[in-house]
């Protein structure tokens, strides 16, 4: 061939790539993507998954750039928490893919919509050994809801649809698709090309499942004078909580709270309570439990009372009435199955009924009291070291209407619980079921990303501020900086507590204690702010200087406080996560 000819060959390709006639697997990576409502993907870059890239500059896609796949992963899993739509990680091939499994298992567990795209080597070089070569497929399938390779560059944007598709059925969660190189760098017609459209084959989610079990909870809640009603994670997922609130407003039931679903009610507010689910659950003669499974946290269902009339709502038809039976159980969309049975109570509640349900709430509200009044003396202690339940406390103190918390770390995590209280929904996230450390440098920069207006928040463990700390640049790069305030106690303190009770002083410290590191000083190499606290008193004023200098500066600050590595929560003393 001339050079003449050639050159006149990739005049007219580039002229077909212009015209839109045609299209590489990567570009139809991110038109498949564009049309699922993705806007942004976290990444670390590899050569199998440029073209990637390539398509989504054209596309109109934000690319975040991260420095471990593991904060990719975690990222893509909070940005779908935080604005409901699809998240999306894309990592190269072998290591890539491996370093996000801890992500994309957090997701499965946590019942988050993630894609994940993770290169391949060529389908020409199948079971060569080619570079960053791994059965992916294989190894994710036990974590994702779905995958699954691409075999050709014709079905890639129809593959990603399918994917996505599989994110949101039934209770959502991660899918994985391997696309070869090859494939994705192949070139085709358009024309040739399967690719779904926005809008054109989206199914409605908001299912009430049977009328007939709506009409019976409807009945057995008018009945009850007893009532409570726990709301979990799915309700936030599936952005239900309007309705939520509604239900148990008009119906003057107690509410109380895990994961995601910390924060749909506000603290103060009437019929929001959480320091009495004990007695909630053993005196309720009804228990509805929504969009949450009996797995540890919930003692797997042994923590209900046996007298109650038990009631689960699950978008999972698998989670409903596992490890422990119901009396009725409801598969569908939390939200709209809420709002049905608020409809369907409407006017039913007699007055009667409705004054047992005050005296009800009003003494769980003295019990709740008395809880807080217990716990004041840790919340207010000027011990030196500092108690971390006093750290909890001043972090509660010093939210505002407008902070997203993040917890990330063991103890940390269930002291922080003990105290703070997110004051809008979604403004809680936690490592969920699977107790993964290192979410919250992910979580901070999604939170930052899906709402630039309002401040962010994580509270870490110094274990888990290790694991993921350097994306904090990252956080700083993409105009998206944090608070990051780290519970330094120079241990992996929940892990050492039933190390030391099983072997005693002389065995117990092993493998789980770390060095004193002045984490203050990382934000600083970073160019932003940061400050050692040694004493309770010291701590609010920190706190505020953090803030201060992260709206002054544009860069993450770090407030290291140094707390008493011998204080434990007590689900920690007691054990309760193996029981």
């Amino acid at each position: 061939m001339s050079a003449t000819t050639s050159n006149t060959a990739d005049d007219t390709l580039q002229a077909k790539r212009r015209d839109g006639s045609v299209v590489s697997g990567g570009h139809l990576v991110a038109k498949a993507l564009k049309n699922e409502g993705v806007d942004t993907i976290f990444t670390l870059c590899g050569g199998h998954i440029i073209d990637i890239y390539d398509g989504c500059v054209d596309e109109g896609i934000r690319i975040i750039d991260v420095r471990h796949e593991q904060v990719a992963a975690h990222a893509a899993d909070g940005y779908a928490r935080q604005t409901g739509k699809l998240g999306c990680v894309v990592t190269t091939a072998g290591p890539g893919c491996m370093n996000a499994m801890t992500g994309i298992a957090t997701a499965f567990r946590s019942e988050s919509p993630v894609l994940h795209i993770g290169g391949q080597g060529a389908l020409t070089q199948h079971m060569m050994g080619s570079l960053q070569d791994l059965p992916h497929v294989d190894i994710m399938r036990p974590i994702t809801k779905m995958s699954a390779s691409v075999r050709s560059t014709e079905r890639v944007a129809d593959m990603v649809s399918m994917a996505a598709r599989e994110c949101f059925a039934g209770a959502p969660g991660p899918s994985y698709l391997e696309i070869p190189r090859d494939v994705l760098d192949r070139e085709i017609e358009a024309s040739k090309a399967v690719i779904p459209q926005a809008g054109h084959y989206r199914a409605s989610t908001k299912s009430v499942g049977d009328p007939a079990d709506i009409e019976k909870l409807a009945d057995i809640l008018v009945a009850s004078e007893r009532p409570v009603i726990l709301l979990g994670s799915q309700v936030w997922t599936a952005r239900g909580h309007n309705e939520a609130i509604d239900l148990v407003r008009a119906l003057d039931i107690p509410a109380y709270f895990n994961g995601s679903g910390r924060g749909l009610l506000p603290p103060g507010d009437p019929h929001h309570f959480d320091r009495t689910r004990r007695e909630g659950f053993d005196k309720a003669d009804v228990i509805v439990i929504v969009g949450t499974p009996f797995d540890f946290r919930m003692g797997y269902g042994r923590r209900l009372g046996r007298g109650a009339t038990v009631v689960q709502i699950d978008m999972d038809y698998r989670t409903v009435g596992k490890n422990r039976d119901v009396a009725l159980g409801l598969v569908g969309d939390p939200g709209a199955i809420l709002g049905a049975v608020r409809q369907a109570t409407s006017g039913r509640l007699r007055n009667d009924k409705r004054q047992a349900r005050k005296d009800w709430m009003a003494g769980l509200q003295e019990l709740e009291a008395k809880a807080t009044e217990k716990l004041m003396p840790l919340f207010k202690s000027d011990a030196s070291p500092i108690n971390p339940f006093r750290v909890a406390y001043e972090i509660n103190e010093f939210l505002t209407e407008d902070t997203i918390y993040i917890g990330d770390g063991g103890d940390v995590v269930t002291i922080s619980a003990q105290a703070v209280r997110p004051r809008s929904p979604g403004h809680w996230m936690d490592p969920g079921a699977l107790g993964s450390l290192g979410v919250g440098t992910g979580f901070a920069i999604a939170s930052g990303l899906a709402h630039p207006g309002k401040e962010v928040l994580c509270y870490y463990g110094d274990g888990a501020f290790g694991m993921t700390a350097f994306d904090m640049e990252t956080a700083n790069r993409f105009g998206v900086p944090y608070l990051a305030v780290i519970g330094n106690n120079s241990a992996m303190n929940q892990i050492r507590y039933g190390q030391l009770a099983k072997y005693g002083e002389q065995r117990g410290n092993v493998g789980n204690l770390l060095g004193d590191v002045p984490f203050g000083r990382f934000a600083e190499m970073l160019g932003g702010y940061g400050e050692e606290v040694r004493e309770a008193s010291q701590i609010a004023g920190a706190l505020q200087r953090g803030r201060e200098a992260v709206r002054r500066d544009g860069k993450s600050a770090v407030i290291n406080i140094w707390v008493d590595p011998r204080e434990y929560a007590p689900g920690t003393k007691a054990q309760t996560m193996y029981k």
